[in-house]
């Protein structure tokens, strides 16, 4: 069992006092009768690797060099040096090139989670006993990460905390943006007493400047201007008359439903995701659904029944495929989302079914999904061409496999 490092590094490679500081610090905090899971260790190191200072590869390294470690738990009874050579440690890396082994050792090292103990000729080996055992070792040592695991188990820890936080605040904020977007839709509706066009705009202005990978800092101060824009709201709807308030909601429910398809019972919220829809509540940006025979869209798309334990017999049964399709092709939820909200439900599932059949000509569904809802926002793309392009595809492929 090792006791110490050795002071010197071999060869060309200088000493330096960060060096020597290093390794009297693993020695000297090395904790007696102390074992980590190695495992555990490097997911907490993954999670952490932020505010450790590593980046994937170099995990991707420190990770093979963890496999050579004979034990599951980190313990100085059980010794702490490796001493693969770089042409296994390569292997065990998934075919690493040697330059690019040898920079992640060195950023490693650099990272203060490894140390070498070098031997005289500089190779990587160990003398064993006559039982086997282990009676000195030269290679890397892994007594930083036995010295720092409570450090890297608190800063994975403090990475959980901060994506939590981050998950609360985004779901905090796409609950305030579809709130707003339905109240002053229906104010519109109603014909609300009330500046609704200017908050329309202002709340417009905000869900634009919504980045799509936001930070917590920016997530927050997103999240206050759209809380107030929603007092504001509250407010002015206070501020009409409940009883004709409560009668235009009435008659407003009775319209939606003597106008939407009984096959049609899915809800969807606005995505948190800026789409690029800049129109006012009311305003419609695409005719509604031509009525497409099913099945002239099973003709042209028939890779979709594929995806329906059942089959496809009705509209509904297609839109609960093509959301399911979705998330097979990789389209986001807020991509999906912006395309109901502006190509409406049974559009969407005529282009989910299109882009599933031409799935091995597009680079990115969910880019080409979004690019569609953009041309439909501005009035130029209609799902009639794309349903008639996709038919015609589909029978010249069935002449000439028939």
């Amino acid at each position: 069992m090792e006791t110490h490092i050795a002071a010197t590094p071999f060869g060309a490679r200088p000493m330096s006092l960060a060096l020597l500081a290093a390794q009297r610090e693993s020695r000297k905090n090395l904790p007696e009768a102390k074992a980590v899971d190695k495992w555990l260790l490097y997911k907490n190191l993954c999670e952490g690797k932020t505010i450790i200072g590593v980046s994937d590869r170099s995990l991707a390294v420190l990770s093979a060099l963890l496999s050579f470690y004979p034990d599951s738990e980190l313990s100085e009874e059980g010794g702490l040096i490796v001493f693969p050579s770089n042409k296994q440690l390569s292997l065990r890396a998934h075919g690493m090139p040697d330059p690019t082994l040898r920079r992640h050792l060195a950023a490693l090292l650099t990272a203060g989670l490894l140390l070498r103990r070098d031997s005289p000729n500089g190779k990587r080996y160990a003398h064993k006993g006559r039982a086997g055992e282990i009676e000195e070792a030269f290679g890397f040592s892994l007594a930083p990460l036995l010295v720092r695991a409570d450090e890297i188990a608190a800063a994975a820890e403090q990475v959980r905390a901060d994506n939590a936080a981050l998950r609360l605040t985004r779901e905090r904020v796409t609950l305030q943006r579809r709130d707003i977007y339905k109240l002053i839709e229906v104010a519109f509706e109603e014909g609300l007493a009330g500046n609704w066009k200017a908050l329309w705009s202002r709340f417009r202005a905000v869900v634009d400047s919504i980045p799509r990978r936001a930070s917590l800092g920016r997530l927050e101060a997103i999240l206050a201007e759209l809380s107030i824009i929603r007092e504001e709201v509250d407010n002015m709807l206070n501020c009409n008359d409940n009883d004709e308030f409560i009668s235009g909601n009435d008659a407003h429910i009775d319209r939606q439903q003597s106008e939407s398809n009984p096959d049609s019972h899915f809800e969807f919220e606005p995505a948190f995701e800026k789409s690029g829809a800049r129109v006012e509540p009311g305003r419609k940006t695409i005719e509604p659904a031509k009525g497409f025979p099913l099945g002239l869209v099973l003709k042209a798309c028939p890779d979709i029944e594929e995806y329906a334990a059942g089959g496809i017999s009705n509209w509904r049964e297609l839109m609960a495929t093509a959301a399911q399709v979705r998330g097979y092709l990789g389209i986001s939820p807020s991509a999906y989302a912006d395309a109901l909200d502006v190509i409406g439900q049974e559009n969407t599932a005529v282009v989910i079914a299109c882009i599933l059949q031409r799935a091995q000509h597009i680079h990115s569904a969910g880019g080409y999904l979004r690019s569609l809802t953009d041309k439909a926002t501005a009035g130029e793309f209609s799902v009639g061409p794309m349903l008639m392009a996709a038919l015609k595809t589909n029978a010249g492929t069935a002449r000439m496999t028939g």
